[in-house]
């Protein structure tokens, strides 16, 4: 996907982040601590004492994946609204990166590799707090990390070549009310998803996030089943693939005197 000149895009980004990276890498690390903490031992207290556990396992082993997919699935999908319209539109930063060698879909390209790399250092300090609670049961539990990645690009891939169609941010809060967090709900990151009515229940299929969170639960908790894994990945690499498509050239529109 990535080419030697998208990877100056690329190192843009890096730039830029190396600037801010300390208060990123810090809110990563503290607010899993404290959603932990509140859902997995408040809730989940509460939960593992009539239940026992969910799915096998404690409370908190079983929300700390759903969480690690939730939270960069955000990245990825926030990433590709409002700071991708800045550079695209508010800041010019495109319009001037592609005064260089650097293509539309170059640009495209090495955004979508960013994300890649910024989603990851998001689930390490996820997954490093995770740790710490004692919500990753699993030594295998470090394949979620690139489960989590590949959540967050699925989510901004889509997103970011819609964002070059748009004028206004007028559509990016519709897009957070009634897709984003609707799929945080219901798409297994806080229940086993065989809790909803039989005829809701099919639906959940087409969530991506359903397919990142289970990608991640089965390495945290390390019962993974094969068939069911390459169809999850299979679908999020779908999701990537055809996004990168559509936003190669939504960007050269977008961009292309």
């Amino acid at each position: 996907m990535s080419t030697p000149v998208a990877m100056r895009a690329l190192e843009r980004e890096i730039h830029v982040f190396r600037r801010l990276w300390r208060g990123s890498v810090s809110f990563a690390f503290i607010q899993p601590l404290l959603f932990l903490g509140a859902m997995g031992f408040g809730l989940g207290g509460l939960i593992d004492q009539n239940t026992g556990d969910v799915d096998g396992v404690r409370y908190v082993a079983f929300i700390a994946p759903g969480l690690l997919a939730a939270s960069t699935m955000l990245v990825g999908a926030s990433e590709g609204m409002w700071p991708l319209m800045g550079r695209l539109k508010w800041m010019g930063s495109y319009k001037a990166m592609i005064a260089t060698p650097i293509t539309p879909a170059d640009a495209f390209r090495g955004w979508l590799v960013w994300i890649g790399l910024r989603s990851a250092v998001a689930a390490v300090a996820f997954l490093s707090a995770a740790t710490l609670v004692g919500g990753i049961p699993s030594a295998w539990g470090v394949l979620a990390i690139p489960s989590a990645v590949l959540t967050a690009t699925a989510f901004a891939s889509p997103i970011g070549a819609f964002n070059a169609t748009q004028d206004t941010d007028f559509r990016f809060p519709v897009i957070m009310r009634l897709g984003v967090i609707p799929l945080f709900l219901f798409s297994g990151t806080f229940f086993p998803v065989d809790q909803l009515p039989d005829g809701v229940r099919p639906l959940v299929w087409l969530s991506p996030l359903f397919h990142g969170v289970e990608l991640c639960r089965s390495a945290t908790t390390g019962h993974a089943d094969l068939g069911p894994a390459v169809v999850h990945v299979a679908v999020l690499i779908a999701l990537v693939a055809l996004g990168a498509r559509w936003g190669a050239r939504t960007f050269a529109r977008r961009l292309t005197p």
